[in-house]
């Protein structure tokens, strides 16, 4: 597998309190000139790099606060800094979010690829931190940090492998490249799997998912190969570039929920997929699926109603049976909701196109090899349940 990121080493993570909505509105972006010291520096000069305030409460200790890009938001606090020292020192750190709670446990890298699990205290919701500094980096953040440039580097090795066109979609609200693994053929009238990824920034462990989720409709198998003369596959990994890059919480550079602007379109990022959409269909090609990764508070299945009307209603249905057969102890959690006027994508697709889309949602905390596992084998079950399902007509 060639997705970009190394596991974390611990195995299984206790939360945190998760989400909430809050309504009042303020703007702050993170200030790395804040977080510099005499002795110990706080840097957020990368990709994903954020924090929104520092202060030195003595020589050790230091308290950071967390700010969301805009407001209200979901609260899912994002942080993602390295802590420099002059020389080996102690260093107390005590975080805390503006006006919210924290959501992401923390991780630490040497490198900033190879994580663990950081051991903290949370108590009214501070989030109290003790490191051993030395003269090397330590790199801290809410989730592994997967950033655009994983991105482009993942899809560029599966297009080296001959494993699909990886080609720039469009352009986000800031001008950043939008782009597409696209696996096709020229034969017309073909349906077509869309897998969408990244609307939401933190959201690392659906990011984690949709990975070896690709590469498996990617990959050589027979089932694939099979897979593939029906279907084209469509994979749009990074919608949100613009909030990846500065680490917002959920929006994207104007501030917007991108999973709230389906059927709105008034962002760059949503029409950029829906004019591709479009052009698809005008062509005589037809939508038969699509699956949107995200990350919530548990694993669970988003679907649409199997009584909404759409083609192949029981499709999804019996994909996730299947799914969940193969599991013990794991329960395949299906939640069916119909939301019409929210700009949600799975519902879009249903509304536009009357057909099937799921919201594939993996725990923040899940063990990071159940996800690829569990990954895998919803992309082999869902190809086998897809081949069987009748046309889109």
């Amino acid at each position: 597998m060639l997705f970009p990121y190394k596991l974390v080493t611990a195995v299984f993570y206790t939360g945190l309190s998760l989400l909430f909505f809050t309504a009042c509105q303020s703007v702050s972006t993170s200030n790395e000139n804040n977080c510099h010291f005499a002795n110990v520096k706080f840097e957020t000069d990368f990709s994903t790099g954020r924090l929104d305030r520092c202060q030195q409460l003595s020589d050790t200790r230091f308290l950071l606060t967390l700010r969301p890009e805009n407001r209200p938001i979901n609260d899912s606090a994002w942080y993602a800094f390295k802590l420099v020292t002059q020389s080996p020192q102690e260093v107390e750190i005590v975080m805390e979010v503006e006006g919210g709670k924290h959501r992401y446990l923390p991780k630490v890298s040497r490198d900033g690829e190879i994580w663990s699990l950081k051991e903290y205290k949370l108590r009214s919701q501070q989030l109290k931190m003790h490191f051993a500094a030395t003269d090397q980096p330590i790199w801290v953040a809410g989730q592994e940090i997967i950033d655009n440039q994983d991105y482009l580097e993942w899809g560029e090795a599966l297009m080296a492998q001959g494993k699909a066109n990886h080609e720039q979609l469009g352009l986000s609200t800031e001008q950043r490249p939008i782009m597409k693994l696209e696996a096709s053929t020229d034969k017309e009238g073909k349906e077509w799997l869309l897998v969408l990824g990244r609307q939401h920034p933190p959201e690392l462990t659906g990011a984690m998912a949709l990975f070896p989720f690709s590469e498996v409709l990617l990959s050589n198998t027979q089932l694939a190969k099979e897979f593939r003369e029906r279907f084209n596959i469509v994979i749009i990994p990074n919608l949100n570039p613009d909030g990846v890059e500065v680490g917002n919480w959920r929006h994207n550079a104007n501030g917007v929920d991108l999973n709230r602007d389906w059927g709105k379109f008034k962002q760059a990022e949503t029409r950029v997929v829906a004019s591709y959409l479009e052009r698809l269909i005008a062509s005589g090609d037809k939508i038969h699926f699509a699956v949107d990764f995200h990350s919530t508070r548990k694993d669970i299945f988003y679907t649409m109603p199997s009584d909404y009307g759409l083609q192949n209603p029981q499709m999804v249905e019996h994909w996730l049976d299947e799914l969940d057969n193969q599991y013990t102890g794991f329960k395949v959690i299906q939640q069916p909701g119909n939301n019409p006027d929210i700009g949600v994508f799975k519902q879009y697709i249903a509304d536009k196109y009357g057909v099937h889309a799921i919201t594939y949602e993996m725990g923040d905390n899940t063990n990071r090899r159940f996800i690829d596992n569990l990954a895998i084998n919803a992309a082999n079950s869902l190809m086998q349940t897809m081949l069987a399902s009748k046309p889109v007509e």
